[in-house]
């Protein structure tokens, strides 16, 4: 990922509701979630979703396929752990990085 493409990613995420529709997308994992789902499940208008959708899409984070008359969305893990990857790559000074969890359950470098 190349810093043009993370700022991309995070601008499509310095959104509450985009970030809420994208850890939810995280969540369904592979099976994915139908932009109906996703309108009643955070109570939005689904027009205001479909503009989530298409930001977040376009930043490559989601994917979208049609299958019969529904849009089936889905969170990209490659491209979600490409910005994780670009974000902690210089972590450590370039070493092996130990990470743990910590007591609020995020994760911890230990190594640093």
């Amino acid at each position: 990922m190349n810093e043009a493409n993370a700022v991309s990613a995070l601008s499509a995420l310095a959104h509450a509701q985009r970030l809420r529709v994208f850890r939810a997308l995280v969540v369904a994992g592979p099976a994915g979630l139908t932009p109906g789902v996703l309108a009643e499940q955070f109570d939005v208008a689904r027009n205001a979703l479909s503009f989530h959708l298409k930001e977040l899409a376009h930043a490559g984070l989601v994917s979208v396929e049609p299958q019969g008359r529904n849009l089936i969305y889905r969170a990209d893990f490659s491209r979600m752990n490409a910005l994780l990857g670009y974000l902690t790559e210089h972590c450590c000074q370039g070493s092996a990085c130990e990470a743990t969890r910590s007591h609020d359950d995020s994760r911890v470098c230990t190594s640093c």
